[in-house]
């Protein structure tokens, strides 16, 4: 039994070595003939060495995609954003003496007192000379400005001129060298819902940051009329905004997505307890600004020191049919002032007022409300819609002095 059990056991080794020996004489003959015929083993692919070059090149590469319009407008208005502080002088009523009984106590006590108080803006230089443009009520009253420039370092600012009615005020810096001017785009070339960038010094984080703050949002809608304030300002064509203008952003640019200048961040709507930001801002158009600008820069102010030199009545039943008019609205030109501007544009006595620039007057009034409205000053154009027997007509006349009479 045992020889057979041996016996099987050396048949069975036997057979497992001959199985092998034939697998190997089988993968020899397989390669040889691989390398013979030409099929080869493909080799694995392995990564090439790059250079330092290369890598920088990649990560520039990374660095442009995250690139926008965006950030290239801020980049390339950020250098002239300016913060701006300012000590003004303010007058604020006693307390005390507001109460009558302390009044009758204590006569001849004054009732207002004067206090220097600190307040924050923003601006933007426009002229290599150190110009920066920003808001009346950023500066006005002041008797000390300080300007932030974006690299961190200070100057001291003089005021050149402010115009009160337009919200616009115009300082340069005492000892500029060469400033980095921004670009200023057109304001008529304005695009409703384009990229709009809002940047200044909101809340005083520019001295901070030593950058200026960025916020972007939309141009919501144009031509913006609010007439007459009751801080005697007058704000008409104005850009609305929902990129974030807070306190202190108060006179910095609203920036186009190509890097120019096309508003000047003046007011925003707030919420409930000016809460701040709600996402309802209005900027000056650029190309209104500049107007005023270029007049505070020669003049220091606003000439608005003109006269029509008519002599106004309002229209009436008895009027209108005395005068064979036909209408009984309207104002009429009772007398024109010798060397005045309406002499010199050809309005005549007994010519009927029906409207100033195409919209419709009534009584004097609303010619009273107009000019109050409106950004007039001298040597603006003026254009008289009235009724001249029958027939009616536009006349242009120039705002400015009566050089002979008496100016009205």
């Amino acid at each position: 039994m045992k020889k057979i059990t041996t016996l099987i056991f050396a048949l069975a080794l036997f057979l497992g070595m001959l199985t092998l020996s034939l697998r190997e004489i089988r993968n020899w003959r397989l390669s040889e003939s691989a390398t013979s015929g030409g099929i080869r083993e493909t080799p694995m692919a392995q990564e090439p060495i790059r250079n330092a070059s290369e890598l920088n090149s990649e990560r520039i590469s990374l660095v442009d995609s995250r690139q926008t319009a965006i950030t290239r407008g801020i980049a390339d208005v950020s250098p002239a954003v300016v913060g701006i502080s300012v000590t003004q002088i303010r007058y604020s009523q006693s307390p005390v003496m507001s109460d009558p009984f302390w009044r009758f106590m204590l006569p001849g006590t004054p009732r207002w007192f004067q206090e220097k108080v600190s307040s924050i803006g923003s601006g933007f230089i426009y002229d290599e000379q150190g110009f920066i443009i920003t808001n009346a009520h950023v500066v006005e009253n002041a008797v000390d400005i300080t300007v932030t420039l974006a690299n961190g370092t200070q100057h001291a600012a003089n005021l050149i001129g402010i115009d009160e009615k337009t919200d616009l005020a115009l300082i340069k810096i005492t000892d500029p060298g060469k400033c980095h001017a921004a670009q200023l785009g057109n304001s008529d070339d304005i695009i409703m819902g384009e990229w709009i960038i809002a940047m200044g010094n909101p809340f005083g984080l520019f001295s901070e940051s030593r950058m200026p703050i960025a916020t972007a949002g939309i141009v919501s809608s144009l031509h913006m009329d609010f007439g007459f304030q009751q801080s005697g300002r007058v704000y008409q064509d104005m850009i609305q905004t929902d990129a974030s203008i807070n306190s202190g952003n108060s006179g910095g640019p609203l920036v186009n997505s190509l890097g120019q200048v096309i508003g000047i961040n003046t007011f925003i709507f707030s919420g409930e307890n000016n809460s701040g930001s709600i996402g309802i801002g209005f900027a000056l158009p650029i190309n209104r600004a500049m107007e005023i600008i270029d007049e505070l820069r020669k003049k220091g102010f606003v000439d608005r020191n003109f006269s029509t030199g008519i002599v106004y009545h309002n229209n009436d039943a008895r009027i209108a049919h005395l005068f064979d008019l036909s209408i009984s609205t309207g104002v009429l030109a009772a007398n024109i002032i010798v060397g005045s501007p309406a002499e010199r544009g050809g309005v005549e006595v007994g010519d009927l007022i029906v409207g100033l620039g195409g919209e419709a007057i009534q009584n004097t009034y609303d010619i009273f409300t107009y000019f109050i409205g409106q950004n007039l000053k001298s040597g603006d154009e003026l254009i008289l819609n009235l009724i001249r027997q029958g027939e009616r007509k536009n006349l242009s006349i120039i705002l400015g002095e009566t050089k002979d009479g008496t100016e009205n």
